[in-house]
């Protein structure tokens, strides 16, 4: 494939994850006739990335967050060279799927744009549990970091590969089902980056002033998974 079919579809991915993702939790989670809660946003989250897995997995390897990008690169399951332009995209495809989200949500009559809106990630007083910085912190590591072991180890050629969409979405959901409580969940920076822009646009930069952890802890999560990886699996066929 072209560097401009894999960026396309990494966008494309990362898009749907934050509309899929995201939009669950601001559209249906508290809509009181038909509310998902706390276990539908989490599906929905593992849904994306099951669906756009089988998608476009051929296309790009369906990363659709940086974190996972830079843990494939350091675990030898991807270029290097390619990994500044995968995160580009990643994030603009989350940039505008919030936008698109905030001008879905704010047509419906009595919207009230807040700091906390659009499925933001956040600790203190943006978590939804009101959970501190460091338990978020410890968190967004420990989730990204078993994420990656999971990528790794789904993705292994002397593996189940047809299975590793599956084994991914439904990882990706469980780890939402235990951490959306601490910090929304990240464990992905381009998700995060996308609703704290728009809602920066909107009058509320606190999302933005805590984006710092859910760069840096997802990333220092997915390298520690995929050095474990590497550590248990020994070298891939």
């Amino acid at each position: 494939m072209s560097m401009s079919n894999k960026l396309a579809a990494e966008f494309i991915g990362t898009f749907w994850l934050v509309l899929g993702g995201c939009g669950s939790a601001v559209l249906a989670a508290a809509f009181p006739q038909v509310g998902i809660g706390l276990l539908g946003v989490s599906f929905a989250f593992g849904l994306t990335v099951l669906t756009m897995a089988y998608a476009i997995g051929h296309i790009s390897g369906c990363h659709l967050n940086p974190a996972v990008s830079v843990g494939l690169a350091v675990g030898g399951r991807f270029p290097m060279s390619e990994l500044v332009p995968y995160i580009v995209a990643q994030v603009l495809g989350a940039t505008v799927a919030a936008f698109l989200l905030y001008f879905i949500a704010s047509g419906q009559a009595g919207f009230t744009l807040a700091a906390n809106s659009l499925a933001v990630n956040g600790f203190g007083e943006l978590s939804p549990g009101k959970y501190s910085m460091v338990a978020g912190f410890v968190t967004e590591v420990v989730m990204t970091a078993v994420f990656l072991f999971v990528i790794m180890g789904s993705t292994d050629k002397r593996g189940i590969g047809s299975h590793a969409g599956l084994a991914i979405g439904l990882c990706l959901t469980l780890i939402h089902l235990i951490s959306i409580p601490v910090t929304n969940t990240s464990v992905n920076p381009a998700r995060s980056t996308g609703p704290a822009l728009a809602l920066l646009v909107g009058g509320h930069g606190q999302a933005l002033g805590q984006l710092w952890l859910f760069w840096v802890a997802p990333i220092i999560g997915a390298v520690i998974g995929a050095v474990v990886y590497k550590g248990v699996g020994g070298r891939a066929s």
